[in-house]
């Protein structure tokens, strides 16, 4: 996907929401697991119904990769349902990958020949090497973690402000104009120093709900003047519900997030 078309998105359907797939299938519905592949079943129908008021969806790899082969099977049909169906949805596979060379030539196969996302969250911690393989593909990005929203970001993100290093050399790497970051809703005190360095770059953000982070502050801090951050919720959606009810309380849920982004 072309960035513009993410833009054009965003613009057309008023929103930065981001659907986040981490499918557990001991929390999904117990109705659904009469489907022989429930997390499918699960995933597919929230999509249905909630794609015209979400610009991406990002897919929690390791809730899948739990599973074994049942759980990447239902990754695979998740993902190939979205690129039939709604292909006008931004795709981020949350994989977390990097290593050396060879293997995240392999990493990146898989990710966008493979399976075809648009996007894969990357740790930049072996430095340049180990993301250029990921960004040799075209129309596909990489989102370099950056500062998270969990607690333990303190331990190396911001000791010594590592997570600033990671914005002022990644932005030399050759393609990094395919670069994008991962900062948490919980941090939004950095977000001034952040767009400093990056201020054309789409910021991945996740840590609304769930996690503690507000729609409101992380807009006012984000200075998003070029409608370039994605919000990703999670938990607070897929589960506002075990129930029957499970896909209109998540529409309700994401009504409510997208009134507060339209404030």
């Amino acid at each position: 996907m072309k960035l513009s078309q993410l833009i054009n998105n965003i613009k057309q359907k008023k929103t930065y929401l981001c659907l986040g797939l981490d499918t557990d299938i001991d929390k999904i519905p117990k109705h659904l697991l009469k489907y022989n592949d429930p997390v499918y079943e699960f995933n597919k129908s929230l999509l249905n119904r909630l794609h015209s008021k979400i610009i991406a969806v990002k897919i929690n790899t390791a809730f899948y990769e739990s599973r074994g082969t049942k759980g990447w099977s239902s990754l695979e049909k998740t993902i190939n349902y979205i690129n039939s169906n709604h292909p006008e949805l931004f795709t981020i596979a949350d994989a977390k990958r990097a290593d050396i060379g060879n293997t995240s030539n392999m990493y990146a196969k898989a990710f966008f020949k493979k399976m075809n996302f648009d996007s894969i969250t990357i740790s930049p911690y072996m430095g340049e090497d180990s993301v250029n393989e990921f960004l040799k593909y075209k129309n596909k990005y990489v989102i370099l973690l950056a500062l998270t929203s969990n607690k333990g970001a303190k331990d190396f993100q911001l000791e010594n402000n590592l997570f600033l290093d990671v914005l002022n050399k990644s932005k030399k790497w050759r393609n990094s104009n395919k670069l994008m970051y991962v900062v948490g809703a919980t941090k939004t005190t950095h977000y001034k120093k952040i767009r400093s360095i990056v201020p054309n770059s789409f910021l991945l953000i996740p840590g609304v709900g769930s996690q503690g982070g507000e729609i409101r502050d992380v807009i006012n801090h984000s200075t998003s003047t070029s409608n370039n951050i994605i919000i990703n919720i999670s938990r607070a959606i897929i589960y506002s519900s075990s129930g029957a009810d499970y896909i209109d309380k998540a529409e309700e849920v994401v009504d409510k997030y997208n009134k507060q982004i339209n404030l």
